[in-house]
């Protein structure tokens, strides 16, 4: 897997409009820049996004083509409830992915921020394994909100996976999911890495998104966990905290490149997977992975910015 991936969220919905000429080249472009993770889910867009990537999977070769794909399940469930993740519908989302990707077996399943009950449950983990002898998959981890939920899943003996929210503005995983994940061989795939584009710095006060983009409508969770959107910082309070973090940019990169870098140095994540609405963006956050690792003075002031502007909003919520 490559440290910088392609996180497909944008490419189903929730983004504003991508157009699918525009997300075909998003990962064609990806490609070229030497991405060969790509992680998506079954709820983007109804399956849209999975269909995108399936087309482009089909274009390369299919599963022969060197690409890693990785997917998730469980937010179809309607209501969104712990009875509702059995083994009969595993099978019946896996299916859908699967013919969504175009695909006999799924690289990596991944339950999609479930009820907490079902990662402590012994029954979720049987029917994971059943998928894996029956062929459907070929492994499985989780996707989580809050740090207890990763370590619960850590603990299990086949768990593959945890992806996260790591990035500049949430920190917390640092003090022990990232190191028991490497301890226990658990891969460790980092979502919202620009905290939603803060962390690009192009952003200001009067920035306005689209009526359909989340940065819009579930700025309060209205729709789904806060911290999907802006890290769960508040709009005010991540712009002027991206504004100094956007001062200790190197000389020659971005500071999206520098929020990336950022991560990519911190020991235990295995890759990250900003999103790209241009193939532009997808080139330039797939060239992070080539700059220099951050010195200890920058590291240390992004520890500050953290401390002094985002802790307080954050830390102890997930």
């Amino acid at each position: 897997m490559s440290v910088v991936g392609l996180g497909c969220w944008q490419l189903g919905a929730d983004w504003g409009e991508v157009s699918e000429d525009t997300a075909t080249a998003i990962l064609d472009a990806a490609a070229e820049a030497g991405v060969t993770f790509f992680d998506t889910a079954d709820v983007y867009g109804d399956g849209r996004s999975e269909r995108l990537v399936g087309r482009f999977l089909a274009a390369h070769g299919g599963a022969a083509s060197g690409f890693t794909v990785a997917t998730k399940m469980g937010r179809r469930a309607d209501p969104h409830v712990a009875a509702a993740f059995t083994l009969d519908a595993f099978r019946a989302w896996t299916d859908r992915s699967r013919q969504n990707l175009g695909v006999d077996t799924l690289d990596l399943i991944q339950l999609h921020c479930p009820p907490s009950e079902v990662l402590g449950r012994d029954a979720t983990y049987d029917a994971l394994d059943t998928l894996v002898h029956e062929g459907r998959i070929a492994a499985y981890g989780v996707s989580v909100e809050t740090v207890d939920e990763a370590l619960t899943a850590i603990a299990r003996p086949h768990v593959a996976s945890i992806q996260i929210i790591v990035n500049v503005f949430r920190r917390k995983p640092l003090e022990r999911v990232l190191p028991e994940a490497a301890a226990a061989g658990v891969g460790i795939i980092a979502r919202v890495p620009l905290a939603s584009g803060l962390l690009s710095g192009r952003y200001d006060a009067s920035t306005t998104f689209a009526p359909d983009d989340h940065r819009t409508y579930n700025r309060h969770g209205e729709a789904f966990d806060v911290g999907e959107t802006f890290s769960g910082v508040p709009y005010d309070v991540g712009v002027a905290a991206a504004q100094e973090v956007a001062a200790l940019t190197p000389a020659g990169a971005t500071t999206a490149q520098l929020a990336l870098r950022w991560i990519i140095d911190q020991p235990g994540v295995t890759t990250v997977i900003p999103g790209a609405r241009t193939p532009e963006q997808a080139v330039a956050n797939a060239e992070a992975a080539r700059l220099e690792p951050l010195d200890e003075a920058r590291s240390a002031a992004l520890a500050e910015v953290y401390e002094q502007r985002i802790r307080a909003h954050v830390h102890d919520r997930w």
